[in-house]
């Protein structure tokens, strides 16, 4: 299974950018799939999933939104009123193994894609 994030950039505040994740090789029908972010000198942390219904960390709710497709093989990252805290590496992540009480740990998911970019000035 290979994942490809794509649609970062640098914005500035305020601004929206929409992330998609490709997977090949397998689909997430009874899985999940989730982005993660890792800013400069600090640890890997979950953004949000997707299974079956959406999850979003408290620092993005109300302004990400994750959707998946229908054949449920790539998932997409509406990131609205951005701020310049949002700035990190965004990386996607997918599972077929996970269990919900894992749902926002990195070590639960076995597919990452390379990341994604996003820089917000303020």
């Amino acid at each position: 299974v290979q994942l490809q994030a794509s649609g970062g950039g640098l914005v500035q505040a305020g601004g929206s950018l929409r992330l998609s994740c490709v997977a090949s090789g397998d689909t997430f029908r009874n899985g999940a799939m989730a982005w993660f972010r890792q800013a400069p000198g600090k640890e890997r942390e979950f953004v949000s999933a997707y299974r079956w219904r959406p999850y979003y960390a408290d620092s993005v709710k109300g302004r990400f939104t994750i959707s998946i497709n229908g054949a449920k093989n790539t998932v997409y990252l509406q990131m609205n009123n951005l701020k310049p805290e949002d700035t990190a590496v965004y990386y996607c992540a997918a599972s077929n193994r996970i269990i919900l009480s894992t749902m926002t740990e990195g070590t639960a998911y076995e597919h990452w894609g390379q990341g994604t970019q996003v820089t917000v000035s303020s």
